[in-house]
Parts: C-alpha cells; sequence; structure tokens
C-alpha cells in the first residue's frame, strides 16, 4: 500500500556557498525530506560530501529526516559516521558491499532506516531476500554520478515492478525514485507506484521552489 507523497529535494544540486539557508528553503516551500548525495570518485565517477556536511545541516538547525544515499565503495565503515552525524535514513548498493544482509543489519543497529538502491540496468533480485531488513527501496532513474541527467524511461517498469514486490510483502517499505525527476513527469512516476521523489536541479534550479514542489504533487498553481 502507498503512503503518502514525500517531496525530497537533492542538495547536490543546492548553492553549497549558502547550504544551510538553500535547504532550509526548499524545506519552508514544502519538502519533506532532504536528500543527501554521498560520492566517492570509485564507485560513481564524482566526489561530493561526507559526515561533517551532515553534522553541520544539523547544527545549523535542520530537523527534517535527511535522506543519506552512499554511492561508495566499501560503504561499511562510513554507516556508522553518518548515523552519528544525524542520518535518518541510510541507503546503500548492493554491489558497495560483500555481505548486503550484514550492512542493511548494521543502519538499523545504528539506529538508522535502511535503504536499498538499485542502478537502472541492475535486476531487483536482491531485494528478496533482504526485504525485511528494509524501510526503503530507491531506484535509480539515472546513471549515478552528476545531476541534471535525463530520466531513463525503463525506470517506469521497474517502478512498477518493485510496487508488486512491496505490496506483496505487506511490510512499511517506501519506494523512491531519483533522477530526472520533475513537473511534466511526476505523475507517470507516481502512477507506476513512487511515493517518494528526489529532484534535485528541478527544485534548486527554479526561482520558486514552492511552485515546483507544488507541482511535483500535482496540484495546481496558486
Amino acid at each position: 500500500m502507498k503512503q503518502p507523497l514525500v517531496i525530497a529535494p537533492s542538495i547536490l544540486s543546492a548553492d553549497f556557498a549558502r547550504l544551510g539557508q538553500d535547504t532550509r528553503a526548499a524545506l519552508d516551500a514544502g519538502a519533506d525530506w532532504v536528500h543527501f548525495d554521498v560520492m566517492d570518485n570509485h564507485y560513481v565517477p564524482n566526489l561530493t560530501i561526507g559526515p561533517l556536511v551532515c553534522k553541520a545541516l544539523r547544527d545549523f538547525g535542520i530537523t527534517a529526516p535527511i535522506d543519506v544515499h552512499l554511492m561508495i565503495e566499501p560503504v561499511d565503515r562510513i554507516i556508522p559516521e553518518f548515523a552519528e552525524a544525524g542520518a535518518s535514513i541510510i541507503s546503500i548498493h548492493p554491489e558497495t558491499t560483500r555481505h548486503l544482509d550484514r550492512s542493511l543489519s548494521l543502519i538499523r543497529e545504528c539506529g538508522c532506516q535502511a535503504g536499498i538502491v538499485f542502478n537502472p540496468a541492475t535486476p531487483l533480485e536482491a531485494l528478496e531476500w533482504v526485504i525485511d531488513k528494509i524501510d526503503l527501496v530507491l531506484l535509480m532513474s539515472v546513471n549515478p554520478g552528476f545531476g541534471g541527467q535525463k530520466f531513463i524511461p525503463s525506470a517506469i517498469p521497474k517502478l512498477r515492478q518493485a510496487r508488486r514486490i512491496i505490496d506483496d510483502s505487506e511490510l512499511e517499505i517506501r519506494l523512491e525514485i531519483d533522477g530526472g525527476v520533475k513537473p511534466d513527469n511526476a505523475a507517470e512516476i507516481i502512477a507506476a507506484g513512487a511515493d517518494t521523489l528526489v529532484a534535485g536541479s528541478a527544485i534548486f534550479g527554479a526561482q520558486d521552489y514552492a511552485a515546483v514542489i507544488r507541482a511535483l504533487r500535482g496540484e495546481r498553481p496558486t
């Protein structure tokens, strides 16, 4: 059963010179979570931010859930650091750990919700074996590494497949999508089963954050 829609702006597209203010502005405009992309220039071809920035947002006064997407390999060592820094949800790729079940269990042991991430060409096979260890499934609708990419259409049938698996489990698991999400494709994405939308450039590249967030929710302009 789908849960209420969550909008999670990706701060990868925010103004890093004023990250706290820009993050707060997106939340004040109606966003629900903060999506936090962590890249290591090894598992993915980019280098971004770490636990100190997560802690800095908490110290700045950001109280919304921080949804940490770890694109690093190996991943286990950094999980406790992000939990201590204030992460609410930590999601990992199956390819970044030799023992996926153990890594997901570690996330929960550290007091965070656990998520599993699937790249565009990665099948959902691992989901069946760890579904009792997760709170979120994140499907990438672009190849991870850089913001501003175009949505990959094959993510739509994959969303439907993931939705069926989640619904059949009868567990409360969110289905999140990240990559190329914009007001003009949000309705199709939601109809396919997503209940959590990550949007970076669509929000932070706009003059009016609130208008974009309303459009992602399918609300009429005010």
